[in-house]
């Protein structure tokens, strides 16, 4: 009785091997064992994308939201300084952190020609004017600016390169492609490198994504063909033959993916007449499964409300199609009670919800979130010093 007594006393003290927890595990198994102990509340929340007004701990803490994201003008006040921003990112952080399985958020701005959104930042050219150089290792140390300047302000996620092929200059967001030539387009998408770093260096060598503590994580866009839209068009259709999209809008996608980027974000266009947010061929069947993308697909900015005026339909269309995290912004308990009754009622597949899930948590654990949560404040004097400015102006020598 004894020798029992003390086995269950000993089995009562030790402590639970939590694998996800550990940085020295592989990330697929990391990926697996905190999947397996997640709700369906929970899994959910890592797929919603919301903005920054309406954080808040009862949507970080109490609904396991995954990510948020500002606005364009959005911003903790007016001006707002990065350390501003790195103490309202961190804020937020603490607030994911403190949810039963302790997932921290990933958040996403448009630092689409420097950190734009923050005052001081460097801005650098808009792409139609770096395409005009045809200098992709401009691009790279461009991006590697970039990402210390948005690294800085806190923020882990830049929703840029826009590697749109433009074919009609009548398209109003036409300077935000480098090119109409698509191996231009495809030379500045070197970009990605200087976001992410390289996928062969630091902790998860050889991994096909990283990004540091000194680097974001990239989101190539639009997927595909916002670029080739009739007569220039916004949010228009690309009407042309599958063979002319791989030739024309696929392919600086390859260049982005050998790159490693983490993300890529649906347009808002369609091709052929049918909307990308819910184009299952090219997002699943192309992306993910031919081209063998595995990090996560992320909706436009209400990107999905354009399918319907039925919002579970678009929910279900987008999803069952392969977007894995809908930017919602606003509404995202609407999203998530919608969401938890389509998975309940078979409309959308668990196994859906898991890919999905998988994807969103391979990002977060090939970017170092769960061991660097919070902000680097050593890099609150990058943003907008006199190396970056020279970049600005062109004047480029090299990173140090």
């Amino acid at each position: 009785m004894k020798s029992e007594s003390c086995s269950s006393s000993l089995m009562a003290n030790e402590v639970e091997v939590v694998l996800y927890k550990d940085p020295n595990q592989p990330v697929e198994a990391r990926v697996r064992d905190l999947l397996s102990r997640m709700t369906l509340a929970e899994k959910a929340g890592q797929m919603a994308q919301i903005e920054r007004s309406v954080a808040s701990p009862a949507a970080l803490t109490g609904r396991f939201i995954g990510s948020v994201l500002n606005a364009c003008g959005s911003a903790p006040r007016e001006r707002a300084s990065a350390e501003e921003w790195a103490e309202m990112v961190d804020e937020m952080q603490r607030w994911a952190l403190a949810s039963r399985l302790g997932i921290p958020i990933i958040y996403g701005t448009d630092a689409v020609h420097g950190n734009n959104n923050l005052y001081g930042a460097t801005i650098f050219p808009h792409n139609v004017g770096l395409g005009a150089t045809r200098d992709g290792d401009l691009a790279r140390r461009i991006g590697e600016a970039t990402a210390l300047e948005v690294r800085a302000s806190g923020i882990h996620w830049t929703f840029a390169p826009c590697v749109a092929v433009c074919r009609d200059p009548r398209w109003g967001r036409c300077y935000e492609s480098y090119s109409e030539d698509t191996e231009v387009v495809r030379t500045m998408a070197s970009i990605v490198a200087g976001f992410q770093g390289s996928p062969l260096e630091g902790h998860h060598a050889g991994y096909p994504f990283l990004a540091g503590s000194k680097n974001v994580i990239a989101c190539a866009k639009h997927f595909v063909g916002d670029g080739g839209t009739h007569e220039g068009r916004n949010e228009g259709n690309t009407i042309c033959t599958f063979e002319d999209l791989e030739k024309i809008h696929v392919r600086p996608y390859l260049d982005c993916l050998a790159q490693g980027v983490c993300t890529i974000m649906a347009s808002y266009s369609c091709w052929n007449g049918k909307l990308l947010h819910s184009n299952r061929f090219l997002i699943t069947e192309l992306l993910k499964d031919k081209l063998g993308f595995k990090g996560l697909v992320v909706s436009d900015w209400e990107g999905i409300d354009m399918l319907s005026k039925d919002y579970r339909y678009c929910i279900s269309a987008s999803i069952n199609a392969g977007i894995d995290m809908i930017m919602v912004p606003h509404r995202y308990e609407m999203f998530l009670e919608d969401l938890t009754f389509l998975v309940e009622s078979g409309e959308i597949p668990i196994s859906r919800i898991d890919d999905a899930v998988e994807r969103i948590l391979r990002v977060k654990f090939v970017s170092g979130l769960f061991e660097r949560p919070f902000s680097e404040r050593s890099l609150l004097d990058v943003v907008g010093c006199k190396p970056f400015k020279a970049y600005a102006s062109r004047k480029i020598h090299c990173i140090s």
